[in-house]
C-alpha cells in the first residue's frame, strides 16, 4: 500500500471537491462547494469561476481538518471527462499543490473513479456498473484489462434529462430529488395510480438509452393538464426502469451476478428499490455506496489515484492536460 495520504481534487462539472484515502485506502469525507446557477443550467465558465474563487477556501479547511502537509504523498485530480473551464481549475490546483508540496501529481478518469469508490465500498469484485449522473448515463463492466461500456445514453445523461425537466417546471436546482420527493407524494396520495394514464416513450435503444423523447413527451403531458406529481412519478418509472433493463440485459450477457450503481442519480431511493427487485429476482446482489460517494467527490478521486500511483506512477507534467471528452474505456486497469 501507499505509505502516505492521496489527496483527491474533483472539479468535472458543478462540484468541487477535496478528499483523501489514508494509506489503508479508507475515504475521508470530502469538503465540496457547490455552484448553483441563479437560472438555467450549469455555465462552464460560471462554474469555473465558482471553483477558483473557492479552491483556497476548500483547501484550507481541508487541511484544518486534521490533515497534516507532510504526510500527503500525492495529488490526485479528474483528467476528464467533464466541462473544460471547469476540469482546469482543479487541475491547476493540483499542479500548483504538487509543487508547493513537492509531490507527485495523478490525472485520473472520473469516471472509472466512480466505479472504483464503488467496489471498495461495497467489497464487490467484478460487477455490472449501472453508471447514472448528470452527464453520463451507461452500462460497464471489466473486460480484458478496460471497463468497457455495453450500453449508454445516446443524446443526454439521465440526471441532465431529469434537471432539464425540473427547469421547465420552475423546479429547484438540482431537479433529481426535487422530482423524487414530487412523485413520492404523489403515489403516497394515489396508491391504486395506473401508469397507463401517464404513459411515456420508452428510452431502450438496443443495449443504448435515449431520454429526449422521454423529457419532450413529459412536458407535453404537463402542459395538457397532468399533474406534476404524476409526471414526476412516470418520468421517474420510465427512465430508471429503461437503464435497468440494459444493466440486467449486460448482467446476462457477461454472466456476471453482481450489479453496482455510481453516480449522483444513485442517491435516489426508487432507483435503488427497483435495482434491487432486479437482483434478488436474478438471485444477484446489489452495491450501493454511500450516497457521499454516489455525488461527485474528491475521496472517489483520490481512491483511484492511490490505485494508479501504485500500479503506474505519476502523471508526468506534460502529460496533466485535461481532456474533457475521455472516455471510461480509455483507461487501462493495471490494478486488476
Amino acid at each position: 500500500m501507499s505509505g502516505g495520504v492521496i489527496i483527491g481534487i474533483e472539479s468535472t462539472a458543478h462540484t468541487l471537491s477535496i478528499g483523501s484515502v489514508n494509506s489503508s485506502g479508507e475515504p475521508s469525507s470530502s469538503h465540496s462547494s457547490f455552484f448553483r446557477p441563479e437560472s438555467g443550467g450549469i455555465h462552464p465558465r460560471e462554474a469555473a469561476d465558482h471553483h477558483a474563487e473557492n479552491a483556497g477556501r476548500l483547501v484550507k479547511e481541508f487541511l484544518q481538518s486534521g490533515i497534516d502537509s507532510n504526510s500527503i504523498e500525492a495529488i490526485a485530480f479528474s483528467q476528464g471527462p467533464g466541462l473544460g473551464p471547469c476540469l482546469r481549475v482543479g487541475a491547476s490546483v493540483a499542479r500548483a499543490l504538487g509543487t508547493k508540496w513537492d509531490v507527485p501529481i495523478v490525472g485520473v478518469n472520473h469516471c472509472v473513479a466512480h466505479i472504483e469508490i464503488g467496489r471498495q465500498q461495497c467489497q464487490m469484485d467484478d460487477p455490472v456498473l449501472l453508471y447514472v449522473s448528470g452527464g453520463n448515463t451507461q452500462v460497464i463492466t471489466r473486460m480484458s484489462g478496460r471497463y468497457r461500456v455495453l450500453g449508454e445514453t445516446l443524446d443526454i445523461g439521465i440526471g441532465n434529462m431529469l434537471d432539464k425537466f425540473a427547469r421547465q417546471q420552475d423546479l429547484p436546482f438540482p431537479g433529481g430529488p426535487k422530482i423524487e420527493m414530487l412523485a413520492k407524494d404523489w403515489l403516497m396520495q394515489n396508491p391504486d395510480a395506473d401508469l397507463d394514464d401517464y404513459q411515456l416513450p420508452y428510452a431502450v435503444q438496443g443495449m443504448d438509452l435515449a431520454f429526449s423523447g422521454l423529457f419532450t413527451a413529459a412536458c407535453r403531458l404537463v402542459d395538457r393538464g397532468a399533474d406534476l406529481g404524476a409526471v414526476c412519478w412516470s418520468l421517474q418509472e420510465h427512465s430508471f426502469a429503461a437503464s435497468i433493463e440494459v444493466a440486467e440485459r449486460a448482467m446476462a450477457h457477461t454472466g456476471k451476478d453482481e450489479l453496482l450503481l455510481g453516480g449522483g442519480v444513485a442517491c435516489n431511493q426508487r432507483l435503488r428499490d427497483m435495482s434491487s427487485i432486479m437482483c434478488d429476482e436474478r438471485e444477484g446482489s446489489l452495491g450501493v455506496p454511500a450516497r457521499e460517494f454516489c455525488v461527485d467527490n474528491g475521496s472517489m478521486i483520490a481512491t483511484l489515484g492511490q490505485l494508479q500511483l501504485q500500479n503506474t506512477g505519476p502523471t508526468k507534467i506534460q502529460l496533466s492536460g485535461i481532456n474533457q471528452s475521455l472516455r471510461t474505456d480509455e483507461t487501462n486497469i493495471t490494478w486488476e
